[in-house]
């Protein structure tokens, strides 16, 4: 549904073009019924309201948490029980019902709302609904609020990751049964803390828990459980934040696993070509009962950046003074572990490259679809490749310094190309940023005159700068149909 400022403008165009003959009387009315023009005022009074409603609440709210906190050592042990209890049930049984009160028209906030007839029906976007949705997410908080004290009040000891990755499955729940996004998100944040918190606990020699399981099987339990979610809830920033968490748990568990019984170009391979290859061939219709690529796009996205930072990296004169590659004799800290979730995402990306590579064959752009993905296909190879050949068959530093540069390159040309072609500002202004952070990555590692240093600076700047304009006057001239998002 469009914002109120769009409608807005379009009541006040509406009346120009009603004045002005352009419209009769019966096409304002079907304008003013579709968009709600009557609710424009009540809407920005209920938004008024909500916002004292919301302010007023954080002042009670503080003033209940002090109360509670004076009163805290005097009360027994079964009074703060039953307290802690009735907070948790009320907030979340008074978010709930506000939650699912339909909204009426009067109480439209703006929204996604469902189109029948010509005419807009609100769903869950008055100020009931979103004081509601702000309950809930507060109930959320109370839940680690009320299992940190819990365990005080019990003399339960653990690790501090426990509770949080105890609190974020407990949030995870309530995400999937109330479908809502900031539910999933808060989840992930809670449960990515708690493993990065864990990760330093991992030498210690603790008897086996579920929570050290979930640990060791992060890059696992992280797809299977925010991924659906995404699509469960249609939202693009749970997907980024599973395809974040999956990644950086695969990488971190590889990295701590190392032992003398692990070739050390498996390492090489799971770090430096698994997450790009396994990003870039995600296919959201290789799932059943999924006909629309929702999230592709983002994991393309995803997959060029992990790309530009791996390049970017690889870049660096740091080859000529390192040929050991990763320490054999230290002590393992997982052992063979992670490589149960490297098999199963290897597996995976098999299937998805198989599976992009049956669409292609059918798709009536199959030679442009096949030069993107085989230029992918071969990046990743390369950058795998050199780091191989480097660490286990001949140091080639200064060659290995070269190659990463010219992928560097290649892949912001390859980015300002694709911006130009269909017009995508992120694409253009993304390739434009990788270049001039290479050159000027270029200029302050290596020793130049100052001169030569400003007057590089210079050029980038007004580089950029004529890039900008003469882009922004190039876009004008696509056509319509031209200006797609990127691939």
């Amino acid at each position: 549904m469009a914002s109120d400022k769009f409608r807005h403008q379009l009541r006040h165009e509406a009346k120009l073009w009603k004045a002005e003959g352009v419209i009769d009387e019966d096409l304002f009315r079907q304008l003013s019924q579709r968009y709600q023009f009557d609710a424009l005022e009540t809407s920005a009074q209920n938004r008024f309201i909500a916002i004292f409603i919301g302010l007023g609440g954080v002042l009670v709210g503080l003033a209940v948490i002090t109360f509670v906190a004076a009163n805290w050592q005097a009360w027994s042990r079964e009074f703060r029980v039953v307290l802690l209890l009735s907070l948790f049930i009320g907030v979340n049984a008074a978010g709930f019902y506000l939650w699912r009160t339909p909204a009426k028209s009067s109480e439209f906030l703006g929204g996604k709302d469902g189109v029948k007839n010509g005419k807009i029906y609100p769903t869950r976007s008055g100020w009931k609904q979103r004081l509601g949705h702000g309950l809930l997410l507060l109930g959320a908080i109370i839940l680690g609020a009320n299992m940190g004290l819990m365990a005080q009040m019990f003399h339960i000891t653990g690790s501090p990751y426990g509770l949080y990755l105890v609190w974020g499955l407990g949030v995870l729940a309530m995400a999937y049964s109330l479908r809502l996004t900031s539910l999933g998100v808060l989840s992930i944040l809670l449960i990515g803390f708690g493993y990065l918190l864990g990760v330093g606990d991992w030498s210690s020699k603790e008897e086996f828990s579920y929570l050290k399981l979930l640990l060791d099987y992060m890059p696992i339990f992280a797809g299977l459980a925010f991924v659906p979610l995404a699509y469960w809830c249609r939202s693009r920033a749970i997907f980024f934040l599973a395809a974040i968490g999956v990644v950086n748990s695969l990488i971190i568990t590889i990295l701590a696993s190392a032992s003398i019984n692990i070739p050390e170009w498996i390492f090489i391979v799971s770090v430096c070509a698994l997450p790009p290859a396994l990003l870039w061939g995600y296919d959201d219709v290789m799932w059943p009962n999924i006909h629309s690529r929702l999230f592709q796009p983002l994991a393309r996205n995803l997959a060029l950046f992990f790309l530009a930072v791996l390049f970017y990296f690889g870049s660096f004169k740091w080859w000529n003074y390192t040929t050991d590659g990763i320490n054999n004799s230290a002590e393992s800290v997982l052992g063979w572990t992670p490589f149960v979730s490297v098999v199963l995402l290897a597996g995976l990306t098999i299937y998805e490259w198989l599976h992009l590579s049956r669409r292609q064959r059918k798709s009536p752009k199959r030679q442009v679809v096949d030069l993107t993905t085989n230029v992918v296909a071969c990046l990743i190879a390369i950058a795998t490749l050199v780091p191989v050949w480097h660490f286990n068959v001949f140091p080639i530093g200064i060659l290995a310094i070269f190659l990463y540069n010219v992928l560097l390159f290649l892949l912001g040309t390859g980015l300002i190309r694709e911006g130009l072609a269909i017009g995508n500002r992120r694409s253009f202004w993304g390739g434009l940023g990788v270049l001039s952070l290479q050159i000027l990555s270029r200029m302050l590692e290596y020793d130049t005159g100052l001169l030569f240093k400003a007057f590089v600076f210079f050029l980038c700047g007004v580089g950029v700068i004529v890039a900008g304009l003469w882009f922004e006057r190039y876009s004008h001239h696509l056509m319509p149909s031209e200006q797609k998002g990127k691939v």
